[in-house]
């Protein structure tokens, strides 16, 4: 079986930015008030699509903002990377139990071969105007292609042993992917057609599942009935093949921070890693 990730070396740093790549954008932060400072959390989901001189245009799919115990979804907004992407403005609108307006503005602080670190400042106006202060980690989907010699080719990704009590301990019910690497790759980029194949290396039983973003904080992701592995015991395998385009995001029921993020579209050809989910 050959496996090809596609993608360039550009020494020990992050990649320029360019078109047609997925990214996400996690961080977490504080939104502060004159009378009250509330944790903030931001997780979005990006496809840059377009370009005006030194900006590129993204579209943000999918993803979620927390404000304290609010919880946005998003609905209507747009990220513009400028100059290479050493700033990021987004804008647009959120909806929880009300709709909120967002506007954010964020400088490049540090960028390595995993990524680029951001520090966010801007506001969040619901029933009242939130001024937010975030760290937020700008992340590449890693690309596999099907090569047309190999049609029938699968992209391995392995559970980590040990990935079911990572939650073990955390108040919101899952943790950063950051501190711990459930699966041997969780963010990827692929075309339709691409069969995965996952190997659970850990000892207790698994299942995956596509599923959408949830307001509620206690289940951050619903099923949404696209895909179901049905269980995987332990040394055993699941094959998940994406027909259709678009976002996926591919959890376990039972243990909720164990997550991939999949972005399914036909033209990856000539794309760029911008860095790699696990390094």
């Amino acid at each position: 079986m050959l496996v090809v990730f596609l993608g360039f070396n550009f020494g020990d740093s992050f990649a320029t930015i360019s078109l047609k790549n997925a990214l996400i954008l996690e961080g977490t932060g504080y939104a502060v008030t004159k009378d009250v400072i509330k944790n903030s959390e931001i997780n979005l989901s990006l496809y840059t699509y377009g370009q005006s001189g030194s900006g590129i245009t993204s579209t943000i799919e999918t993803g979620f903002i927390t404000l304290g115990d609010k919880n946005f979804l998003i609905t209507e907004l747009k990220a513009t990377m400028l100059r290479e992407g050493k700033y990021i403005r987004i804008n647009g609108i959120v909806q929880g139990d009300d709709e909120a307006t967002v506007s954010f503005f964020g400088r490049q602080i540090e960028e390595s071969k995993d990524g680029s670190i951001y520090g966010f400042t801007g506001r969040v106006t619901a029933d009242e105007t939130y001024k937010i202060i975030y760290t937020a980690k700008l992340d590449a989907l890693v690309k596999f292609k099907i090569l047309e010699d190999n049609p029938n080719q699968k992209l391995p990704i392995g559970i980590t042993k040990g990935s079911s009590t990572q939650g073990i301990g955390s108040t919101t019910g899952f943790v950063n992917p950051l501190q711990f690497q459930h699966f041997s790759q969780d963010k990827i980029s692929v075309e339709p057609g691409t069969t995965i194949t996952i190997t659970n290396n850990d000892v207790v039983t698994h299942s995956i599942l596509s599923g959408i973003q949830n307001s509620d904080r206690n289940e951050r992701i619903v099923a949404d009935g696209k895909i179901s592995t049905g269980k995987i015991l332990p040394g055993q395998s699941a094959d998940i093949t994406f027909h259709d385009a678009g976002f996926y995001r591919l959890y376990d029921p039972d243990y909720q921070w164990m997550k991939i993020v999949a972005y399914v579209y036909s033209d990856i050809e000539g794309n760029v890693i911008l860095g790699q989910a696990g390094n």
